[in-house]
């Protein structure tokens, strides 16, 4: 049975720029033009991810549960914030972004069971004692910590990105954390990973999360994924998706004036995900932005590109009926990780997100909105689990 959602919109003069109400003010009650409702008319999900300091902002708060369906935490499931202590699990922080969702009709996601990137692990982690028998010890601890994390939410949360960025993205290498030093491979950890998640959660969505992307340099990346992916299958781990970060513009990178803001290769793009859904995978779009930091300071002339990138890139995505949501990794320009990383060379803020930071629409919002009305249709994902 599909479920339905009931929330407040703000109230807008339709596509095309026309103004929102600004944060204060009131907001109309199930705005058929909000963004999780426009991506639900075609079979999808839009959400964004909300951290504790969003979540305080009670107008950044209304916002999100004006726009999305979806929720998922930015860092409060990472193994540095659960643990951040060896055994001492802190679900606490997450636990209320979860309130938030279930009491506003929303599903939320998990990020993520293991980050498994040397530079993210907590770092106790790095110097642990794994004793005599350490590929024993540290399946243990990796088995214990995913167990423990995913059995606290349970069903309650609709999917979960397992593993984060295994795959090393100039490379094409898997990453060696002090995990798969003291298990034997990377692919081991990753396998431990999804099979003790599976154990756990039997009908959950179980998702491997990465930032490869459809830029020209991206080759390895991409090369490297594909590999993996078709490792998993071929040994049967249960994955069932490919979360696509989609950090785009500049990309994940620190702010670089001289880096090609658009050096797409769509051709590729769409073999890559032939490749991947021709396996049997489905895909989300679990972290989009369009990060702008080479682009001119001009504010329309910034955000009619940005605009334009993201709707080229959600329009060939979107094409593949495997995906099942979108969500952008924060809503408002001042609720981004991207202003956090070094800044743009005239030191302006970025604008990579659909709303700008006094939570009015940008053309990136119309953008997302024209490809979700754009794209072909679906079946609903996620009915199980959603309030009614």
């Amino acid at each position: 049975m599909t479920k339905k959602f009931s929330r407040r919109g703000f109230v807008q003069a339709g596509i095309g720029g026309a103004a929102a109400l600004v944060a204060g003010a009131n907001f109309a009650k199930d705005a058929p033009d909000s963004l999780n409702a426009v991506a639900r008319s075609k079979g999808l999900y839009f959400g964004s991810a909300l951290s504790g300091r969003g979540l305080a902002n009670t107008p950044y708060a209304d916002l999100i549960r004006a726009q999305c369906g979806m929720v998922v935490p930015e860092n409060e499931l990472k193994m540095t914030w659960v643990q951040r202590e060896p055994g001492q699990y802190r679900f606490e922080p997450a636990d209320k972004i979860m309130e938030f969702a279930e009491s506003n009709h929303m599903l939320m996601r998990g990020h993520t069971l293991l980050w498994h990137h040397p530079r993210w692990l907590p770092r106790w982690l790095a110097e642990h004692d794994f004793g005599t028998q350490p590929a024993t010890a540290a399946a243990a601890l990796l088995n214990e910590h995913v167990r423990k994390t995913a059995a606290h939410f349970g069903t309650r949360i609709c999917s979960w990105d397992v593993v984060n960025e295994a795959v090393h993205n100039i490379t094409g290498e898997m990453r060696d954390t002090v995990l798969s030093k003291a298990i034997g491979t990377p692919d081991q950890v990753v396998e431990m990973a999804f099979r003790a998640a599976r154990e756990q959660l039997p009908d959950t969505e179980l998702v491997y999360n990465d930032y490869m992307g459809w830029e020209k340099d991206n080759v390895p990346h991409r090369t490297g994924v594909l590999k993996l992916l078709e490792r998993l299958r071929r040994n049967g781990v249960p994955v069932d998706a490919l979360g696509i970060q989609a950090h785009i513009g500049a990309g994940n990178q620190d702010s670089n004036a001289n880096r090609e803001f658009d050096a797409r290769d769509e051709r590729a793009w769409r073999r890559f995900l032939r490749e991947v859904t021709g396996m049997g995978y489905r895909l989300m779009i679990t972290e989009f932005d369009v990060h702008d930091a080479p682009l001119p300071a001009d504010l329309r002339k910034r955000d009619r590109e940005v605009a334009a990138l993201g709707r080229a890139f959600l329009d060939v995505t979107l094409d593949f009926r495997e995906v099942n949501s979108v969500l952008c990794w924060g809503l408002a320009d001042n609720h981004t990780w991207l202003q956090g990383r070094t800044p743009r060379v005239d030191r302006l803020p970025k604008r990579p997100t659909p709303y700008d930071s006094n939570y009015q629409p940008k053309p990136l919002r119309d953008a997302i909105a024209a490809a979700f009305r754009a794209a072909p249709s679906r079946p609903l994902a996620y009915t199980r689990g959603a309030a009614s």
